[in-house]
Protein backbone atom coordinates (compact mmCIF):
# COMPACT_ATOMS: atom_id res chain seq x y z
CA UNK A 1 0.00 0.00 0.00
CA UNK A 2 1.39 3.57 -1.12
CA UNK A 3 1.18 5.82 2.10
CA UNK A 4 3.52 8.48 0.69
CA UNK A 5 6.15 10.20 -1.10
CA UNK A 6 9.49 11.24 -0.02
CA UNK A 7 9.13 15.38 0.10
CA UNK A 8 12.27 16.30 2.27
CA UNK A 9 15.72 14.65 2.62
CA UNK A 10 18.25 15.48 5.61
CA UNK A 11 21.19 14.55 7.14
CA UNK A 12 23.44 16.05 10.21
CA UNK A 13 26.86 14.87 10.00
CA UNK A 14 27.42 16.28 13.87
CA UNK A 15 25.49 15.30 16.23
CA UNK A 16 23.12 17.74 17.36
CA UNK A 17 24.28 20.45 15.40
CA UNK A 18 22.19 21.84 12.20
CA UNK A 19 22.18 19.95 8.81
CA UNK A 20 22.01 20.17 5.23
CA UNK A 21 19.04 19.31 2.65
CA UNK A 22 19.96 16.28 -0.18
CA UNK A 23 18.04 15.67 -3.06
CA UNK A 24 18.96 11.79 -2.86
CA UNK A 25 20.81 9.93 -0.94
CA UNK A 26 22.99 6.22 -0.45
CA UNK A 27 21.49 4.71 2.32
CA UNK A 28 23.22 1.42 4.06
CA UNK A 29 22.89 -0.15 7.89
CA UNK A 30 24.88 3.08 8.82
CA UNK A 31 21.72 5.46 7.75
CA UNK A 32 22.18 7.97 4.85
CA UNK A 33 25.56 8.42 3.89
CA UNK A 34 27.00 10.80 5.61
CA UNK A 35 24.67 10.96 8.93
CA UNK A 36 26.20 11.96 12.01
CA UNK A 37 29.79 10.56 11.48
CA UNK A 38 31.01 12.83 14.14
CA UNK A 39 30.24 13.72 17.83
CA UNK A 40 31.61 16.14 20.43
CA UNK A 41 32.73 14.75 23.64
CA UNK A 42 33.17 16.46 26.81
CA UNK A 43 36.51 16.37 27.37
CA UNK A 44 35.80 16.56 31.12
CA UNK A 45 33.23 13.99 31.64
CA UNK A 46 33.76 11.81 28.32
CA UNK A 47 29.45 11.37 27.72
CA UNK A 48 28.60 12.55 24.28
CA UNK A 49 27.73 16.41 23.91
CA UNK A 50 24.07 16.72 23.09
CA UNK A 51 21.22 19.06 22.90
CA UNK A 52 19.07 16.99 24.82
CA UNK A 53 21.15 18.44 28.08
CA UNK A 54 20.31 22.62 26.66
CA UNK A 55 21.63 24.14 29.87
CA UNK A 56 25.00 22.60 28.29
CA UNK A 57 24.72 22.22 25.14
CA UNK A 58 21.70 24.33 23.24
CA UNK A 59 24.26 26.10 21.62
CA UNK A 60 25.14 23.32 19.48
CA UNK A 61 22.23 24.39 17.20
CA UNK A 62 24.14 27.61 16.62
CA UNK A 63 26.30 25.50 14.24
CA UNK A 64 26.03 23.73 10.80
CA UNK A 65 27.67 20.60 9.95
CA UNK A 66 27.77 19.92 6.48
CA UNK A 67 29.55 16.91 4.14
CA UNK A 68 32.38 18.30 1.45
CA UNK A 69 34.74 16.30 -0.91
CA UNK A 70 37.33 16.67 2.09
CA UNK A 71 35.12 15.61 5.17
CA UNK A 72 32.74 17.47 7.39
CA UNK A 73 32.89 21.19 7.24
CA UNK A 74 31.36 23.18 10.77
CA UNK A 75 30.33 26.67 10.53
CA UNK A 76 29.33 29.52 13.03
CA UNK A 77 26.55 31.67 13.03
CA UNK A 78 28.19 33.81 11.11
CA UNK A 79 29.11 31.52 8.25
CA UNK A 80 33.22 31.31 9.01
CA UNK A 81 34.43 27.76 9.82
CA UNK A 82 34.98 26.40 12.98
CA UNK A 83 36.88 23.73 14.42
CA UNK A 84 37.45 22.17 18.15
CA UNK A 85 38.86 25.52 19.34
CA UNK A 86 36.39 27.83 18.84
CA UNK A 87 33.20 25.20 19.42
CA UNK A 88 35.07 24.94 22.66
CA UNK A 89 35.04 28.58 23.32
CA UNK A 90 31.81 28.84 22.06
CA UNK A 91 29.85 26.40 24.21
CA UNK A 92 32.36 26.96 27.42
CA UNK A 93 33.81 23.55 27.86
CA UNK A 94 36.61 21.61 26.35
CA UNK A 95 35.27 19.27 23.18
CA UNK A 96 36.77 16.79 21.11
CA UNK A 97 35.03 16.59 17.98
CA UNK A 98 35.77 12.52 16.99
CA UNK A 99 34.25 10.60 13.91
CA UNK A 100 33.91 7.38 16.65
CA UNK A 101 31.95 6.97 19.64
CA UNK A 102 33.53 4.99 22.36
CA UNK A 103 32.12 2.03 23.62
CA UNK A 104 29.55 2.26 26.32
CA UNK A 105 29.24 5.93 25.98
CA UNK A 106 27.05 8.00 27.75
CA UNK A 107 24.56 11.01 27.10
CA UNK A 108 22.55 12.86 28.79
CA UNK A 109 18.56 13.81 28.10
CA UNK A 110 17.21 16.65 30.80
CA UNK A 111 13.39 15.69 31.88
CA UNK A 112 11.22 17.34 28.94
CA UNK A 113 8.91 18.61 31.42
CA UNK A 114 11.15 20.58 34.08
CA UNK A 115 12.97 22.06 30.84
CA UNK A 116 9.39 23.44 29.70
CA UNK A 117 8.53 24.46 33.76
CA UNK A 118 12.06 25.80 34.58
CA UNK A 119 13.64 27.04 31.08
CA UNK A 120 16.96 25.81 29.12
CA UNK A 121 19.75 28.19 31.66
CA UNK A 122 18.09 26.30 34.98
CA UNK A 123 20.17 22.40 36.45
CA UNK A 124 17.06 20.05 35.94
CA UNK A 125 16.69 16.53 36.51
CA UNK A 126 18.50 14.49 33.44
CA UNK A 127 18.39 10.90 32.97
CA UNK A 128 21.39 9.10 31.46
CA UNK A 129 21.75 6.19 28.64
CA UNK A 130 24.37 4.73 26.02
CA UNK A 131 22.85 5.94 22.74
CA UNK A 132 22.64 3.63 19.78
CA UNK A 133 21.45 0.62 21.10
CA UNK A 134 19.39 -0.31 17.50
CA UNK A 135 22.39 1.34 16.09
CA UNK A 136 25.84 -0.23 13.65
CA UNK A 137 28.91 0.63 16.99
CA UNK A 138 30.59 3.34 16.83
CA UNK A 139 27.36 5.46 15.06
CA UNK A 140 26.14 8.70 16.91
CA UNK A 141 22.96 7.77 16.31
CA UNK A 142 20.00 7.98 19.37
CA UNK A 143 18.54 4.81 19.04
CA UNK A 144 18.64 3.92 15.54
CA UNK A 145 20.19 4.40 11.99
CA UNK A 146 17.16 6.54 10.36
CA UNK A 147 14.06 8.98 11.42
CA UNK A 148 11.07 9.41 9.44
CA UNK A 149 8.53 11.88 10.26
CA UNK A 150 5.22 12.79 7.90
CA UNK A 151 3.73 15.94 6.75
CA UNK A 152 0.61 14.60 8.55
CA UNK A 153 2.35 15.05 12.28
CA UNK A 154 4.43 17.99 11.58
CA UNK A 155 0.58 19.71 10.73
CA UNK A 156 -1.15 18.40 13.40
CA UNK A 157 1.58 20.21 16.15
CA UNK A 158 2.10 21.95 14.17
CA UNK A 159 5.95 22.59 13.89
CA UNK A 160 8.84 23.02 11.10
CA UNK A 161 10.64 19.82 9.84
CA UNK A 162 14.13 20.92 11.37
CA UNK A 163 12.90 20.85 14.97
CA UNK A 164 12.54 17.35 14.75
CA UNK A 165 15.32 16.19 12.92
CA UNK A 166 14.59 13.66 10.81
CA UNK A 167 16.66 12.16 7.90
CA UNK A 168 13.33 11.59 5.04
CA UNK A 169 9.95 13.94 5.60
CA UNK A 170 7.27 12.00 3.75
CA UNK A 171 4.48 13.22 2.51
CA UNK A 172 1.25 11.92 3.10
CA UNK A 173 -2.56 12.14 3.23
CA UNK A 174 -4.70 12.24 6.54
CA UNK A 175 -4.81 14.00 9.59
CA UNK A 176 -2.47 12.98 13.21
CA UNK A 177 0.22 11.15 13.65
CA UNK A 178 -0.25 8.53 11.03
CA UNK A 179 3.09 7.25 11.08
CA UNK A 180 2.32 5.66 14.30
CA UNK A 181 -0.02 2.56 12.67
CA UNK A 182 3.81 1.56 10.43
CA UNK A 183 5.59 0.05 14.04
CA UNK A 184 6.29 -3.50 13.51
CA UNK A 185 6.07 -3.12 9.52
CA UNK A 186 8.43 -2.84 7.05
CA UNK A 187 8.31 0.02 4.09
CA UNK A 188 9.88 0.01 0.85
CA UNK A 189 11.00 3.28 -0.62
CA UNK A 190 12.33 3.82 -4.42
CA UNK A 191 13.56 0.63 -6.36
CA UNK A 192 15.43 -0.69 -3.68
CA UNK A 193 15.67 0.57 -0.18
CA UNK A 194 13.39 -1.64 2.74
CA UNK A 195 13.44 -0.43 6.46
CA UNK A 196 11.81 -2.17 9.22
CA UNK A 197 10.00 0.48 11.43
CA UNK A 198 11.18 -0.17 14.99
CA UNK A 199 9.31 2.26 17.48
CA UNK A 200 8.27 5.38 17.84
CA UNK A 201 10.33 8.63 18.48
CA UNK A 202 10.20 9.99 21.95
CA UNK A 203 11.15 13.54 21.93
CA UNK A 204 13.33 15.72 24.41
CA UNK A 205 13.92 19.11 24.81
CA UNK A 206 15.39 19.58 21.52
CA UNK A 207 12.02 20.81 19.50
CA UNK A 208 11.60 23.70 21.63
CA UNK A 209 15.29 25.07 21.42
CA UNK A 210 16.53 28.08 19.44
CA UNK A 211 17.60 26.01 15.76
CA UNK A 212 19.72 28.55 13.80
CA UNK A 213 17.31 31.19 13.08
CA UNK A 214 14.29 29.87 14.25
CA UNK A 215 12.95 30.57 17.81
CA UNK A 216 12.37 28.73 20.62
CA UNK A 217 8.85 26.95 20.31
CA UNK A 218 7.59 25.50 23.63
CA UNK A 219 4.65 24.29 21.20
CA UNK A 220 6.48 21.68 19.27
CA UNK A 221 6.77 19.74 22.33
CA UNK A 222 3.63 21.00 24.47
CA UNK A 223 1.40 19.68 21.74
CA UNK A 224 2.91 16.32 20.83
CA UNK A 225 2.53 15.92 25.23
CA UNK A 226 -1.10 16.27 25.03
CA UNK A 227 -1.94 14.75 21.49
CA UNK A 228 0.71 11.94 21.03
CA UNK A 229 2.01 9.98 24.19
CA UNK A 230 3.12 6.58 23.38
CA UNK A 231 5.04 4.21 24.79
CA UNK A 232 7.99 3.76 22.84
CA UNK A 233 9.34 0.49 24.31
CA UNK A 234 8.40 -2.16 26.86
CA UNK A 235 9.55 -1.02 30.32
CA UNK A 236 9.00 2.84 29.39
CA UNK A 237 6.43 5.23 30.85
CA UNK A 238 4.36 7.25 27.80
CA UNK A 239 6.52 10.09 26.15
CA UNK A 240 5.71 12.71 23.54
CA UNK A 241 6.42 11.13 20.35
CA UNK A 242 6.72 12.16 16.74
CA UNK A 243 8.08 10.21 14.25
CA UNK A 244 9.51 7.06 13.68
CA UNK A 245 12.82 5.70 14.01
CA UNK A 246 14.07 2.75 11.85
CA UNK A 247 16.37 0.09 10.91
CA UNK A 248 17.51 -0.80 7.20
CA UNK A 249 16.80 -4.12 6.24
CA UNK A 250 18.11 -3.62 2.58
CA UNK A 251 20.34 -0.99 1.68
CA UNK A 252 19.53 1.22 -1.55
CA UNK A 253 18.97 4.79 -2.74
CA UNK A 254 16.31 7.18 -2.05
CA UNK A 255 15.76 10.27 -3.71
CA UNK A 256 13.00 12.91 -3.44
CA UNK A 257 9.84 12.39 -5.20
CA UNK A 258 10.49 8.59 -4.30
CA UNK A 259 7.40 6.30 -3.36
CA UNK A 260 6.87 5.11 0.22
CA UNK A 261 5.10 2.04 0.27
CA UNK A 262 3.90 -0.01 3.37
CA UNK A 263 4.28 -3.48 3.34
Amino acid sequence: MRVGTVERLRRYPVKSMLGEELGEAAVSDRGLAGDRVMGLLDAGSGRVASAKNPRLWAGMLAFTAVLEPGGVVITGPDGREVGEGELSEALGRKVLLVDERPPGAIVERAVPEEVLAHGIAEEVAVTESEIGRAAPAGTFFDFAPLHLLTTSTLGAVPAEAERYRPNVVIRTEGAGYVENAWVGREVRIGPDLRLRILVPTPRCAVPTLAHGELPRSTAALKVLAAQNRLVPLEGMTALPCAGVYAQVVEPGAVALGDAVVLD
